[in-house]
């Protein structure tokens, strides 16, 4: 075992929490919708009337140019059959300006709102997802969102007109040992005289064999976990492999080494040991792309259910007239319009920069994830064995074209990318009970003395004096409570209902488990989920009133998916307080001791060699550099 990895090993649960901790922004400077929605209360006017967007002809126009280019210029079907973007492509998402959709104008870009920028990556998706990745790798964790939240002056004018102009970015953090468990973090950053030497692996990064500029993640000894922008090019940089997977089959994703690599102090982001807080800040709402791509795999999945129910005709009548067939459908629509929803309510949130949008962020990433899966795996279900068919195959034969099982395979990762759904459960739970751990967190901290547990006690009796009688009685006991939302009011009134539920239940779980809670995912799982259904709830009610004067086609689909929502919701409530969550727990040690092994017998199993991790040294690379380089535009 290796020195790294010993050291690796030696980090304790606790001295990981701590870690995880003291990177989270800990002060609520501005209203949070999904907080107060976790506390049992229901700040509707956070949110409606829906938010206008500010008028941009520019990025409309934009967005225009981008779709043009992309129906006559990007071939998705070639990107996925050569698993390789093409150069062309990397020249004309440059010569259009996409790799500077958010740089700031002074830098050569195109300084796009979130809105905007999310309409742009869902357009790009519905070609290729792999493009999409590319971009949003590049531009929603990679150098430019860093620089323009913490970077100095000179750091951006530096290394965002170069951005800007279509050189690549990526996001360096992960190591083959290390995933969601940052304290663990193996890369070393040594100070050297005028800067840094870099060591260390990083694995699974977006855009690392093409990139030429990286945001790595390094431990700088004694100051912690730091932030570098690092050259692509830099001597002792080695791009060990290009990765394949299940989907996303043009992604240029790359474990790279580094070994004895010079990083200027000049290229330091934010501080010594500022890297994790440096991270998470960029995902509140770098995370806001992931569910663009779902928007756009949705969107994609209900026009194939639509015309393939149409047309296939079965027992006398198209399959989409039959009951079992149409409730897919039904909920392919509705999880569409709540997505779209929930996205487009975070983008013009965050761009008028009034609300903390952390925890809707999380939310709206979590919820469009896992549900674009799901409506995924139902679109194959419709579409019976031609879905499984690739669409190469079924255009052989003279059928049209249906990329159901991509649209599968190339989803699936958005429930691992940038914080799994079981990270997610926990990042998101932590941030929902944080009024209770700053009034009450000192009470079951095994490490606080007696007097911090007593004057926590004299917080915690005064906060929940106050609380608790909030969450008896509110505005969805009222029977014309929300009369505005007309055939929706139901639906907010239940809202606002559940939302008081959800704040007693989290304190039912915290009385009874006190700090064993955090051991109790199971229970936090559900208690997110059902967050971001009412969260869901919420933005296509209000989506659906502002669009009414136009349309009766949103309200009618807010009703279905918020009737849809309530029984999911009401499941889950259930679930709380009756689930197998303990067996679960013993059963899996049991299965992990070896219990059960005899179920595994009377099967073959592949003939595989090596460690389900792979060990890896600080030292210069044994293999050849397979980067790739994009050649310059003529």
């Amino acid at each position: 075992m290796t020195t790294t990895q010993r050291k690796s090993a030696d980090v304790s649960e606790q001295q990981a929490r701590q870690v995880a901790e003291a990177a989270r922004e800990s002060e609520w400077r501005k209203p949070s919708f999904g907080r107060e929605l976790f506390l049992g209360h229901f700040p509707l006017d956070l949110i409606d009337p829906w938010p206008a967007a500010e008028p941009r002809p520019d990025a409309d126009e934009f967005l225009v140019r981008l779709a043009e280019y992309l129906r006559t210029e990007v071939d998705g079907a070639r990107i996925e059959r050569e698993d390789r973007i093409p150069d062309e492509v990397f020249h004309g998402l440059a010569r259009i300006g996409a790799f500077g959709m958010k740089i700031d104008k002074e830098y050569g870009g195109l300084g796009l709102s979130h809105l905007h920028y999310c309409k742009a990556l869902t357009l790009v998706a519905s070609v290729s997802p792999a493009v999409a990745a590319l971009l949003s790798a590049h531009q929603s964790i990679g150098v430019p969102q860093p620089l323009k939240l913490f970077g100095t002056p000179a750091q951006k004018q530096a290394f965002l007109p170069r951005l800007a102009a279509g050189e690549v970015s990526a996001f360096l953090l992960t190591e083959p040992d290390v995933g969601s468990d940052p304290a663990r973090l193996g890369t070393i950053a040594e100070p050297v005289e005028g800067g840094y030497r870099l060591n260390g692996v990083k694995l699974w990064a977006t855009n690392g064999t093409v990139a030429t500029l990286l945001v790595v993640m390094a431990r700088v000894p004694e100051k912690g976990i730091t932030a570098f922008v690092v050259e692509g090019d830099s001597a002792g940089i080695t791009v060990e492999r290009r990765n394949s997977f299940l989907g996303l089959r043009g992604l240029e994703n790359s474990l790279t080494r580094f070994h004895d690599v010079f990083v200027p102090a000049d290229n330091l982001i934010g501080g010594l040991g500022k890297g994790l807080r440096i991270a998470l800040t960029t995902l509140n709402t770098g995370r806001l792309s992931l569910p663009a791509m779902c928007v756009a795999a949705g969107k994609r999945s209900l026009t194939v259910a639509r015309e393939w129910s149409t047309a296939r005709v079965q027992w006398g009548r198209p399959v989409g007239q039959h009951e079992a067939v149409a409730g897919k459908i039904a909920f392919i629509a509705a999880t569409t319009y709540a997505m779209e929803s929930m996205l487009d309510l975070c983008c013009v949130i965050a761009d008028d920069d009034r609300n903390d949008i952390r925890i809707e962020a999380a939310l709206v990433k979590l919820f469009a994830s896992e549900m674009a899966w799901r409506v995924a795996d139902e679109l194959i279900q419709i579409r019976g064995g031609r879905g499984f068919e690739r669409s190469d195959s079924l255009t052989a034969r003279g059928e049209r074209g249906s990329e159901a099982e991509q649209i599968l395979r190339d989803l699936r990762i958005n429930r691992i990318f940038e914080g799994s759904t079981e990270i997610m459960h926990l990042l998101i739970a932590r941030e929902a009970v944080d009024a209770h751990l700053t009034v009450a967190g000192d009470i079951i901290d095994p490490t606080a003395g007696l007097g911090r547990k007593a004057r926590a006690g004299a917080r915690a009796g005064a906060f929940y004096a106050r609380w608790l009688p909030t969450l008896a009685v509110g505005r969805g006991q009222v029977p014309t409570g929300y009369a505005e939302f007309g055939p929706l009011a139901a639906h907010l009134r239940y809202v606002e209902r559940a939302s008081r539920k959800l704040a007693r239940s989290t304190f039912y779980g915290m009385s009874r488990w006190q700090g064993r809670l955090e051991h109790k995912q199971g229970f936090l799982g559900r208690i997110v989920d059902i967050g971001a259904e009412l969260f869901a709830m919420s933005a296509v009610c209000v989506r659906a009133r502002a669009q009414s004067r136009d349309t009766r086609e949103g309200m009618e689909l807010a009703d279905l998916f918020c009737r849809q929502a309530r029984l999911r919701a009401d499941a889950l409530f259930a679930a709380l307080w009756d689930n197998t969550d303990a067996l679960d727990v013993k059963a899996a040690r049991r299965v992990l001791d070896g219990r059960y092994a005899f179920l595994e017998e009377g099967m073959i199993p592949p003939s595989t060699e090596g460690a389900w991790v792979a060990a890896w040294e600080p030292g210069p690379a044994t293999v050849d550099d397979v980067r790739r380089r994009i050649p310059p535009r003529d």
